[in-house]
């Protein structure tokens, strides 16, 4: 009887070992498919406008508008400067420039948070900008808005930093328009500032104005509910901002140094030319114009901040011609030799998302 050899069974390799490769093979990987894009919704097309770059591209074009619709004022003011003197102009560049870390450090004032300074001061530079392009206060308002929340501040506490801010800038700047008033009581004719019978009227349409804001508040609830909890807000956002020493001192010691910065500014430029008015008559002139033409709502104050400052100028004894050309080479250094490059800062930040 023949025995069968029965082949013994493979050995299987033991749990958690790996097999072993032969040197002489080497691996390949396989490459995988590439994933899918996500389908986008039903009836939502795909989306080809270059927002961004669209945004870039428009301060540009708004410096170009404004320009050519100014442009005999430019070269008036370019072949004024030609005969000043260039130290005070350059003081009056200086003072200019400084504006601008004033306003940074104002605005860090206004907020708890810590936000990153150069960025900071360049946002600075280009709300300069955004705001002799759109109505007055709204083109910086709007930069700073967005500033603030894309360092990371919720909306409503950026809105709440934002209003803190204007509302010491504007105390900042009364109260020194004050001071300087009862140092110097014959700064200016103050008769010569208003045209004769325009007191009344003025002060009818700010009442009115502030009746229909009253009413509004009162007869609108969703208004009145949405004001109380912006009030609460902000208070609170206050009370944080003076709880630490550094940022009350950055708010206040900020918005006293802007107005200040710009005054010694024009009166550089007074200098420069010529104008036959102390230095702080002027400051005091400029205060004076820039508080008369707050609530106007041109882009950057452009003709209406001219006119006002040439009056409060002659008030405090300037000849005309004289002042118009003080102002004029003064809103040269201050709106027109930034606005360019104010522009491209804008431009910038928007395209490195940093606003």
């Amino acid at each position: 009887m023949t025995v069968r050899n029965v082949p013994s069974p493979l050995r299987q390799p033991s749990v958690g070992t790996a097999r072993r490769t032969s040197p002489s093979v080497t691996a390949v990987p396989v490459p995988l498919p590439a994933p899918r894009p996500a389908p986008l919704p039903p009836g939502r097309p795909a989306r080809r406008v270059p927002v961004r770059q669209i945004l870039c591209l428009l301060p540009l074009l708004l410096v170009t508008v404004v320009a050519v619709r100014h442009r005999s004022v430019l070269v008036e003011g370019f072949a004024q400067l030609r005969s000043a003197q260039w130290p005070w102009l350059l003081a009056a560049l200086g003072a200019t420039c400084l504006t601008w870390v004033a306003a940074a450090v104002t605005r860090q004032g206004a907020v708890v948070e810590r936000l990153p300074g150069r960025r900071l001061l360049a946002a600075q530079f280009a709300a300069g900008a955004a705001n002799h392009l759109l109505p007055t206060g709204l083109g910086a308002s709007a930069v700073n808005l967005r500033f603030m929340t894309v360092c990371g501040v919720p909306l409503a506490r950026s809105s709440a930093a934002l209003a803190l801010y204007l509302l010491a800038e504007g105390v900042a700047r009364v109260g020194l328009l004050t001071v300087l008033l009862l140092v110097f009581p014959d700064a200016l004719r103050l008769g010569s500032l208003l045209p004769d019978g325009a007191l009344g009227p003025l002060l009818g349409v700010l009442g009115a104005a502030v009746l229909v804001v009253a009413g509004a508040l009162t007869f609108v609830r969703r208004l009145r509910s949405a004001v109380c909890s912006f009030l609460r807000t902000a208070l609170g956002e206050a009370r944080s901002v003076h709880s630490r020493p550094a940022r009350a001192l950055a708010l206040w010691g900020g918005s006293l140094a802007f107005p200040v910065l710009q005054a010694a500014g024009l009166a550089s430029v007074g200098r420069a030319l010529g104008l036959p008015v102390p230095m702080a008559h002027m400051a005091v002139a400029y205060l004076a114009a820039t508080v008369a033409v707050a609530l106007v709502p041109t882009p950057g104050g452009i003709g209406s901040v001219e006119a006002a400052l040439i009056v409060a100028l002659v008030a405090a004894g300037g000849p005309v011609a004289v002042a118009t050309a003080v102002v004029v080479g003064y809103r040269i250094i201050t709106v027109w030799l930034p606005l360019l490059p104010g522009a491209l800062t804008l431009g910038a930040l928007v395209r490195m998302k940093v606003i």
